[in-house]
């Protein structure tokens, strides 16, 4: 396939890069004593749940600590929540009460946070190489652990190259301010006319970390926003029909973080062939949660292709930490030049690289996490009533003081769910977000709906619905 515009406009930024003399390498430190090449032995893998998975969803929290969230009373997070008070100085004093709480809040989907596998392979690395070098991927912070797991990473989601990032937050930084200062690099005369501006169309419940990017850009002066409705392709198409920029970039959440619904990806495929811009997808809640092989939403709608760059997390169904960018090695090496969230960040400690490493192996192959989270969005649905698509709820129930006091009738039930508020989301649309894993069970969603139906009215509350694309999935 011959190249596209896009890639002759990389092409040429680059170009323009090699001529100031500032395109930055990643250069690998080869740690020794390891073996980083995983195999079958190396990573056990299970056929079902096990005990540890329990631990992802189970939690304590200090008694001192419960009484404050119940009263709405502020926290610093400096709650004593030692179990040994001696530890404290505080011999002799009264034991700190401790309550046991299921998380329906947090977004380790397939429990891998307690995989023993995953735990064994930080501790290896760490044994034998402590955090490993401190400092950012370009000087010292990248090794041969970081680039296996890069490798591992654009296997999965079918791209030539991958760039790890601290946190998906940084990535989408990265992504974004590069994009700007591609448009920079390409101006005439050094300043962007508006024809030569890049336009970058986003949708209106785009993550935080994509906004924040995109402000960044536009402050380089070379791109201009255009904010489409929420996965409304009608609306996307007039505004590309009515763009003079020949530049075009469409950026969009996959599957939503607070809502739980789908981007429309089978439409944004035929939009991109319609009108040649570059797709942008940020894959962390659909990574390792769909597709056959975990490889995220574009594997599960079949259009990997059509997707040019796919950024996405270790710190959710991978249960690790950090943020990747999946894409072409033109456009790595453009990120990792001008990405300054990149560039100015330390690189991930080697421990966690391993772990994530491990966390990657174990989700390809232990597919039954994937088919057990599924199945309890499906338990859900049929407990309930309610017509989710993904293992991300969003129950609206209006006021602040409305979502406050179901929160915490939660709380008193064992439940940790917290109560989503502005500026997080819009006035009056307050709502309970509620998490699946492969690690909850049918009792635990039959005890949660009960406590649920105690405190909103299941039938009556709001449920941000806007389509249903994967129904034939449930």
């Amino acid at each position: 396939m011959g190249m596209s515009w896009w890639d002759i406009w990389v092409d040429e930024a680059l170009s323009k890069l090699d001529s100031l003399k500032v395109i930055r390498s990643l250069r690998p430190i080869h740690l020794h004593n390891n073996n980083v090449e995983p195999k079958d032995d190396q990573h056990q893998v299970f056929d079902g749940l096990r005990q540890w998975d329990r631990d992802s969803v189970h939690v304590d929290i200090a008694d001192s600590t419960f009484q404050k969230w119940v009263q709405d009373i502020p926290s610093s997070g400096d709650d004593n929540v030692s179990h040994d008070t001696e530890a404290n100085g505080e011999a002799g004093a009264r034991p700190q009460k401790f309550r046991k709480l299921l998380i329906f809040s947090g977004n380790d989907y397939l429990g891998l946070s307690s995989h023993p596998s995953v735990g064994k392979a930080s501790a290896k690395a760490a044994e034998e190489h402590g955090m490993g070098p401190r400092g950012s991927a370009l000087i010292c912070g990248y090794t041969n652990y970081h680039r296996r797991l890069e490798s591992c990473l654009a296997e999965l989601k079918k791209k030539e190259d991958c760039l790890l990032c601290p946190t998906g937050f940084s990535a989408n930084m990265a992504v974004m301010t590069a994009i700007g200062s591609l448009g920079s690099l390409l101006a005439s005369g050094g300043k962007c006319s508006s024809d030569e501006k890049i336009a970058i169309f986003s949708d209106a419940l785009n993550h935080a970390s994509i906004i924040d990017g995109i402000r960044l850009a536009e402050r380089q002066k070379s791109v201009q926003l255009f904010v489409y409705k929420h996965c409304d392709m009608s609306h996307l198409n007039e505004l590309l029909l009515g763009c003079k920029q020949k530049k075009r970039i469409v950026v969009t959440d996959s599957l939503f973080s607070m809502d739980g619904d789908f981007a429309p990806m089978a439409e944004l495929a035929m939009l991109r062939n319609k009108h040649g811009f570059l797709l942008v997808i940020d894959d962390a809640h659909g990574t390792f949660v769909c597709g056959e092989n975990g490889g995220g939403v574009a594997e599960e709608f079949n259009c990997e292709r059509d997707v040019d760059i796919c950024v996405g997390t270790l710190s959710k169904a991978a249960g690790c930490h950090g943020g990747f960018i999946a894409c072409s090695k033109r456009w790595k090496q453009l990120v990792q030049s001008r990405g300054r969230a990149f560039i100015f960040s330390t690189s991930t400690p080697v421990p966690i690289a391993a772990a994530a490493s491990a966390a990657v192996f174990v989700a390809r192959r232990e597919k039954w996490r994937r088919t057990a989270l599924w199945n309890r969005v499906r338990d859900f649905h049929a407990l309930t009533g309610i017509p989710i698509t993904s293992p991300i709820i969003s129950l609206i129930v209006g006021s602040e003081e409305k979502a406050l006091q179901a929160s915490r009738h939660l709380l008193k039930s064992g439940f940790h769910i917290t109560a989503i508020r502005p500026p997080t989301v819009p006035p009056n649309s307050c709502r309970l977000r509620i998490t699946l894993s492969a690690a909850h069970t049918m009792d635990d969603l039959r005890e949660l709906t009960s406590a649920l139906s105690q405190c909103i009215n299941l039938q009556d509350s709001g449920f941000y619905y806007t389509n249903a694309s994967l129904s034939a999935k449930l």
